[in-house]
């Protein structure tokens, strides 16, 4: 499960890189931009506090 949440985060962040390459290439718009971004911060900020828990070794 780990893994896989991971490779989430991971998706998040290519999201993230994705939105503002195609602004910038002419391929969407600003507000499109927005919501590309808006879309990558929401899936990285749920998805990778789950995996990046620290377990306790009591």
């Amino acid at each position: 499960m780990r893994n896989l949440l991971m490779a989430v985060s991971i998706l998040a962040l290519v999201v993230l890189m994705l939105g503002p390459t195609l602004y910038f290439l002419g391929k969407v718009d600003l507000e499109t931009n927005k919501h590309i971004l808006l879309a990558g911060t929401v899936l990285w900020f749920v998805v990778t506090p789950f995996w990046m828990k620290e377990k306790s070794g009591t």
